[in-house]
């Protein structure tokens, strides 16, 4: 089985395409192949898996962890349909505060690879939207988790649903901070 790796306009930020064979009895995926994404620089340490089912229009994030617990995230949607998006809070970077988003289904096969050093989230575009994710880095921890507003003006994210459900975490979070430290960026 063949795996595809498309870098988005943040570089650091991947597609994630294999191949699906369907026949009458279904399909047969591969979602994981530790030599193929060590070929393409995508971190293999997993540490911790999560698996989320959301109605249409729930809106999860924008969630990061700070160090010592950063965390990259390999995100499947699994049934349903669901934007998912990546912030780049990399103080450096040409592409500090821009966000990158795909459009991940059920049927498309297609993963997003969000590296450590960025902010994530995602909404549902269908109703039942089952979507898993790898964490590689640190564990889940809530001293170190932090949220970013969903609807920053200066992210100015493109939603594709207007007013979406949010846990009220998520509704309170602070907005963007252009001047703050978040995390180094190293150019490779």
């Amino acid at each position: 089985m063949a795996f595809s790796f498309k870098r988005l306009e943040i570089p650091d930020v991947v597609a994630v395409e294999s191949d699906i064979f369907k026949d009458e009895r279904g399909f047969l995926t591969e979602t994981f192949k530790r030599s193929e994404f060590a070929k393409n620089n995508i971190a293999t340490d997993f540490v911790q898996d999560n698996f989320v089912r959301s109605a249409k229009g729930v809106l999860r994030g924008l969630h990061y962890q700070l160090p010592p617990h950063t965390q990259g995230k390999l995100v499947r949607v699994t049934r349903g349909k669901a934007l998912d998006v990546a912030v780049d809070l990399r103080r450096d970077s040409p592409w500090f505060g821009r966000w990158v988003g795909a459009e991940l289904t059920a049927d498309n096969g297609c993963a997003l690879w969000v590296p450590p050093g960025f902010a994530h989230g995602f909404i549902a575009l269908e109703d039942d939207t089952d979507v898993y994710y790898k964490m590689t880095g640190g564990e889940y921890s809530l001293e170190s988790a932090r949220i970013i507003i969903w609807n920053d003006p200066t992210l100015n994210i493109d939603w594709k649903i207007k007013d979406p459900l949010l846990l009220p975490k998520d509704l309170a979070a602070p907005r963007f901070d252009k001047d703050g430290a978040y995390f180094e960026y190293n150019a490779s």
